[in-house]
C-alpha cells in the first residue's frame, strides 16, 4: 500500500475500501472480507446506516486499530454545532473506537460552519484525527477554509474519467488540501467498463479497465475508495501499485473528461431538497 501525508502530518492510505450502498446486514462481512484482503482505509458515513456493522468488524478484527484508517462523515441532519458533537459521539459509539481517522462534512448544505467547529472541537479532545469536507465545491470551499481555524485535509468529490475536477484540484492544492474520489468507476454510467481507451490502456499491463482508472486516480495522489461485495473483485481493485502508466497513457485519459456530474448537481433546487430529505426517506 502507498500513502499519502495530509496537510497535518498525517498519513492516509492512497485505495481504501467503501461501503455506500452497502446494506447494514452486508456490512460486516464486506469489511471483514476488505481487511483480510489487504484495505486498511475504509470509508463509511452516519447517512449510509451501517456504522454498526463496520464496527463490528473494526473489533472482531486480528489487525491492530492503528493500522486501520477509519473515515465516517457527519450528515446534513446533524448540522450545526450541538447537533454535530453528539453525532460524533455516536458515530464513535457505533465505531467501538476512541477515535476517527479522518472525520467530514457530507454535504455543504444545512449550518455546516457549525458542524465544522464541532469537529475542530474534536479534533482538539484528540477524538479525530484528520477533519475535512465532502461535495464541496471551490466556492463553498474557499468560502469555508478561508474562515475556520483548521484547514480541511480532505475534500472527497466525485471524480472519475469523466469527471476529474481539474478546477476543484487546482484550489484545493493552493489549502494542500487532498482530493479523495467517491464513484472512481463512476457506477458504470458511459459504458465506463467498455472503454476502448481504458481497454486498451490495460491491454497493455493485463489490467482491468477498473484497474487503470483506479491506477490514473492514485498515481495522481488522488485518494480512491472503490466499492464491491465480491472478495474476488476486492483484491482486484486493490491490486494496482506494480505497474505506472505512462505520460502518454495519462493523457490519453485525461482526453476522456467531460467536465460535468454524471449524477447530481449541487447547484440544482431539486437535488438539494433531495439531499435534505434524504435520511427520512432512505433511513432502515
Amino acid at each position: 500500500m502507498e500513502f499519502i501525508t495530509l496537510n497535518n502530518g498525517v498519513q492516509m492510505p492512497l485505495l481504501g475500501y467503501g461501503v455506500y450502498q452497502v446494506t447494514p446486514d452486508e456490512c460486516e462481512r464486506c469489511v471483514t472480507d476488505a481487511i483480510n484482503v489487504g484495505y486498511r482505509l475504509i470509508d463509511t458515513a452516519q447517512a449510509y446506516y451501517n456504522e454498526e456493522g463496520l464496527g463490528n468488524a473494526i473489533a472482531k478484527s486480528s489487525v491492530p486499530r492503528d493500522e486501520l484508517f477509519i473515515t465516517t462523515k457527519v450528515w446534513v441532519s446533524n448540522s450545526g454545532e450541538e447537533k454535530a458533537v453528539a453525532s460524533i459521539d455516536e458515530s464513535l459509539k457505533k465505531l467501538q473506537s476512541d477515535y476517527i481517522d479522518l472525520l467530514l462534512i457530507h454535504q455543504p448544505f444545512g449550518d455546516y460552519y457549525g458542524t465544522y467547529r464541532a469537529m475542530e472541537k474534536a479534533y482538539k479532545a484528540g477524538k479525530v484525527r484528520a477533519i475535512g469536507v465532502s461535495n464541496f465545491f471551490p466556492d463553498r470551499f474557499v468560502d469555508l477554509a478561508e474562515n475556520v481555524e483548521i484547514k480541511p485535509a480532505v475534500n472527497q468529490m466525485e471524480t472519475h474519467v469523466f469527471n476529474q475536477q481539474m478546477n476543484t484540484r487546482e484550489v484545493l492544492t493552493e489549502y494542500e488540501t487532498t482530493l479523495e474520489s467517491w464513484g472512481p468507476f463512476a457506477e458504470g454510467k458511459n459504458d465506463f467498463f467498455t472503454n476502448e481507451v481504458l481497454k486498451h490502456i490495460g491491454e497493455q499491463y493485463n489490467k482491468s479497465v477498473a484497474q487503470v482508472a483506479l491506477r490514473f486516480l492514485v498515481q495522481q495522489g488522488i485518494v480512491a475508495i472503490p466499492k464491491s461485495v465480491r472478495k474476488e473483485r476486492m483484491a482486484e481493485n486493490l491490486d494496482v501499485f506494480d505497474f505506472v502508466l505512462s505520460q502518454d497513457e495519462i493523457e490519453l485519459i485525461k482526453a476522456l473528461d467531460q467536465k460535468e456530474s454524471l449524477f447530481l448537481s449541487h447547484t440544482d433546487p431539486a437535488s438539494v431538497k433531495f439531499i435534505l430529505e434524504y435520511d427520512k426517506t432512505m433511513r432502515p
